[in-house]
């Protein structure tokens, strides 16, 4: 993947499943960045013809409805039991989704009404996609807050949310990975003031932008 643009800075948004990170993108939308969702991507993947071929070729006409659309509940609950099953349906859209990505910050790059570009992505790290990164942020929140969370927002049951989030890496390579962190625990007014403190000292840097290393 290319390098960020040296003028305009991209942020990751990072942390563990309903910690909040669609609010902060929200917030970081309000205050007039370009948010670029990889989830959002990603579905939309799942109707390109290529991508539908190699869902075919891997798990057969069972993921499929009657209409021949994947029906993403029955795929998610093959991908999300078995590892390996997990890693070959990101080995078809992983590469996909960073082209997406990549095209998508090069189009906000442009933007001139564009002041910074948020990268709303869960596996942020997994996949190496922190590396159009400038910075990235951890929503750090309590685990039986986000449990609530899902429950309430998405109707998951416990069982649901803690195998998903098992096919993460751990929270604390996530936070020691990142550059900031914002507590996600308080109110949407706490988060957002946390927001607005923090979004000058990355949109207007005293040393300029720096592209993100990754470690190895």
């Amino acid at each position: 993947m290319p390098s960020p643009s040296p003028n305009k800075p991209v942020i990751g948004i990072i942390g563990g499943i309903g910690s909040g990170k669609s609010t902060v993108s929200r917030e970081f939308a309000s205050l007039g960045c370009a948010v670029i969702n990889a989830d959002e991507i990603g579905h939309e993947l799942l109707d390109d013809a290529g991508v539908i071929k190699e869902l075919r070729q891997r798990w057969g006409e069972s993921i499929f409805n009657v209409s021949g659309q994947v029906d993403r509940s029955i795929l998610g609950g093959i991908v999300f039991g078995a590892r390996k099953e997990l890693d070959a349906l990101n080995a078809i859209l992983h590469p996909r989704i960073g082209q997406e990505m990549t095209r998508a910050v090069d189009k906000a790059s442009s933007d001139d009404s564009v002041e910074a570009i948020v990268l709303d992505a869960a596996l942020l790290i997994e996949a190496g996609w922190d590396s159009l990164c400038n910075c990235v942020i951890f929503i750090d929140t309590p685990s039986q807050e986000r449990l609530r969370r899902v429950k309430q927002e998405r109707c998951w049951t416990e069982e649901n949310w803690s195998s998903r989030e098992k096919m993460q890496i751990s929270l604390d390579i996530k936070r020691d990975r990142c550059d900031y962190s914002l507590d996600g625990s308080s109110s949407v007014f706490s988060l957002r003031q946390q927001i607005r403190k923090l979004y000058p000292r990355i949109t207007h840097p005293a040393d300029g932008f720096e592209h993100r290393n990754r470690p190895e």
